[in-house]
């Protein structure tokens, strides 16, 4: 009996294993973060938006929302800590590392590329709140909790999809795998936009394009991220520290960073000039425009 039960729960770790990370820790941190994605996600668009409770808000309520989505998770695992992490170091605990990942690429992105959104894709936020570089408190938060989600989704079926394509020669599965990076990066972009479409206060000049062109825009942001964030603790035997994960991230947030900036110069806005949003860009925008 023992035997059996044996090889059923290496069975069911085997299975398991298709979608989910083999390092214990890795495998507790993305569980976790899919288990605490409904709270904030109910939280926001389940109350606040569709009750318009924003409505009543000032610069303090937009501040709490966000902390009240945001901090938890932080708190939850360092309070319940998991089994896989029990006997590790806080620094060695995956949940630890994808975090500081995750709030570093999600930092420059709203310090740096927000304003992409204001010059390029013609967007606003026009509710109360308080800011850095002109963009909202509440925006760092929130992003920090909806990009675990989107990055450990990805890594879910990136690893599900390489055990599918494993035995396919190297070209097919570079293409494969590039070709649903694409588009599951699309699909996210797309449907962050169509989520928030009922909070009038994050504005579009022309939404049909901020939905078909912009979307492409936004989707570069996870293109780059989506495999770079798998990599770490992957595989077996290569443990990433801090410092390494550090660096990871703001390699992928200046790999971007350059991206955007090429559309900008070659391709340009979505809106013409004339029906851009208020909102200013970064300082060097203009500048840098007239030099092309």
């Amino acid at each position: 009996m023992g035997g059996s039960e044996s090889e059923s729960e290496a069975a069911a770790s085997h299975c398991s294993s298709l979608w989910l990370a083999p390092d214990p820790s890795k495998r507790w941190g993305e569980l976790f973060f899919l288990c605490y994605t409904p709270f904030w996600l109910t939280l926001c668009l389940g109350i606040v938006v569709p009750y318009k409770l924003y409505e009543s808000f000032t610069e303090l309520e937009y501040l709490v929302l966000g902390l009240i989505s945001a901090v938890p998770s932080f708190l939850i695992p360092m309070l319940f800590v998991g089994k896989a992490d029990s006997h590790m170091s806080w620094k060695d605990r995956y949940w630890v590392k994808a975090s500081l990942w995750i709030i570093i690429f999600s930092y420059v992105g709203n310090y740096f590329w927000t304003h992409y959104f204001f010059t390029v894709l013609g967007a606003s936020y026009t509710f109360p709140s308080w800011k850095m570089n002109n963009v909202p408190h509440t925006t760092f938060l929130l992003t920090h909790v909806c990009f675990l989600f989107y990055h450990v989704t990805s890594n879910i079926t990136l690893r599900r999809l390489r055990h599918s394509v494993a035995d396919l020669p190297e070209k097919v599965r570079w293409a494969t795998e590039a070709a649903w990076i694409l588009i599951l990066a699309y699909f996210i972009a797309y449907l962050e936009t169509v989520a928030i479409s009922n909070f009038p206060y994050y504005e579009f000049v022309d939404r049909a394009s901020m939905y078909k062109v912009g979307s492409l825009f936004y989707a570069i942001y996870f293109i780059v991220s989506f495999p770079m964030f798998l990599r770490i603790d992957e595989k077996p035997g290569d443990s990433w520290d801090l410092p390494r994960v550090a660096v990871d991230a703001l390699g992928a947030a200046m790999l971007v960073t350059i991206i955007l900036d090429l559309w900008r110069i070659f391709l340009g806005p979505i809106v013409p000039d004339s029906k851009q949003c208020l909102q200013p860009g970064l300082p060097w925008f203009p500048a840098l425009a007239n030099e092309t």
